[in-house]
């Protein structure tokens, strides 16, 4: 029953990302101008060699990655993946992308050098899952960039960002409170930055696979 559950919600992500597809980027424009203003560069700025970005959505992080990178990523939408297609031919940016579970990377072991997932995992299923996969297929020496909105440190916020989960989570899986510090953590990755902005309510970590002597 739990396999079916699970299944269950990635169907419904993948049916709720098709549909909102078109929409996405002027729905996110904003929250990135304010709250998570620098976001992206703060991603790109930390990506180095062959980069993996898992649940890379339609693309906007691609403007922000150095051209010396050679970058993959990897989408659960078809949808979304179409319009990251189109971003990165305007960009005249090469990219391999391609359909995949977050939890469930198409890829081998220590594959990448670094391993991005921006604004992802607060509507990925299982991101503790997703997570250990991240540090599985990122090589030894390599690093995690994990960016997203988490749950506030002050009490008030958190109350509101509670009660706004009521209605996120039954219509598009999205949750507002989880933090993804243990997460990291739990997989065996060594965290070497972690910033808490805007009250608590913004996480950006970095983490690194400690190479084996």
């Amino acid at each position: 029953m739990k396999d079916a559950d699970e299944s269950r919600e990635l169907r419904r992500q993948q049916r709720h990302w098709g549909r909102h597809a078109e929409s996405y980027d002027s729905k996110v424009a904003k929250a990135e101008r304010s709250m998570l203003a620098g976001t992206r560069e703060w991603v790109g700025e930390r990506a180095a060699g062959r980069v993996l970005e898992v649940a890379i959505g339609s693309g906007r992080s691609l403007p922000f990655y150095r051209r010396d990178v050679s970058l993959v990523g990897v989408d659960l939408s078809p949808e979304m993946l179409a319009i990251a297609r189109r971003r990165a031919a305007e960009l005249g940016r090469p990219v391999d992308l391609r359909e995949g579970n977050a939890e469930a990377l198409p890829f081998d072991d220590a594959s990448f050098d670094t391993v991005v997932c921006a604004l992802a995992l607060c509507s990925i299923p299982r991101p503790a899952v997703a997570v250990a996969e991240m540090a599985r297929v990122v090589a030894p020496g390599g690093s995690v960039v994990v960016v997203d909105h988490v749950r506030s440190d002050r009490a008030v916020l958190f109350a509101g960002q509670w009660m706004l989960e009521r209605f996120t989570i039954p219509l598009q899986g999205e949750h507002l409170t989880r933090r993804h510090r243990g997460e990291v953590e739990a997989a065996g990755l060594a965290v070497v930055e972690d910033e808490r902005l805007h009250s608590g309510s913004v996480e950006r970590i970095r983490a690194v696979r400690e190479a084996t002597t």
